[in-house]
């Protein structure tokens, strides 16, 4: 559900921007900004891509854990596609997740919530097994072969 409205909130955003700055900018410098971000988004696509994959392999060539460097990756590899893409909203969330403060910001926060469910998901699996309550009969049966389970002629 988040995801439609995501699809579809963004797109009305961003026309409704393009038509404001439109209006008050004019056509060529409007299309012009969304040059000029998209230009400037691929350059710091390519720097802070590069620089993340050094860090990837220090992180690798010293046994660190390499969860923080990937995180960082796949941030910047967002930001890069939102800077990429033709829009003023979108614009402005990928400069920002291409300021290192705002995705240390968001890496703290989403491992704060994985490890949130994952203490959830562990105090869940320490409950005590389901009690089925029921009644039974002990059937002392002579003949051996009979087990119950099969239908005599």
């Amino acid at each position: 559900m988040w995801l439609f409205l995501v699809l579809v909130a963004v797109p009305i955003v961003e026309i409704g921007l393009f038509i404001q700055l439109g209006g008050f900018l004019g056509l060529w410098p409007t299309l012009g900004i969304v040059v000029l971000t998209a230009l400037v988004g691929s350059v710091l696509l390519r720097a802070q891509g590069l620089s993340t994959l050094e860090e990837l392999k220090r992180s690798a060539e010293t046994g660190q854990n390499p969860a923080r460097p990937l995180a960082n990756g796949a941030m910047i590899l967002v930001a890069g596609l939102l800077l990429l893409t033709p829009g003023f909203f979108t614009d402005s969330i990928g400069f920002l997740l291409m300021m290192p403060p705002v995705r240390a910001l968001l890496i703290r926060l989403i491992a704060a919530r994985a490890r949130m469910k994952l203490y959830a998901s562990a105090a869940n699996s320490q409950q005590a097994p389901d009690i089925i309550d029921g009644e039974f009969e002990v059937v002392d049966d002579k003949n051996t072969d009979d087990s119950g389970w099969t239908k005599r002629p």
